[in-house]
């Protein structure tokens, strides 16, 4: 349930990264891709 979960926020908030990174905002685009890779479970979870 939990990985889901927070497979769902990476990929929303990873989505609002890169919308960022095209409005030309690039230091909010690449913290918010980052922060999407450290909380998806796919990547280095800082809840697991």
């Amino acid at each position: 349930m939990w990985d889901t979960i927070l497979w769902v926020i990476a990929v929303i908030v990873g989505i609002i990264g890169v919308v960022r990174l095209f409005q030309g905002q690039v230091l909010w685009g690449i913290v918010l891709i980052v922060v999407a890779l450290l909380i998806g479970p796919g990547g280095v979870s800082l809840f697991t």
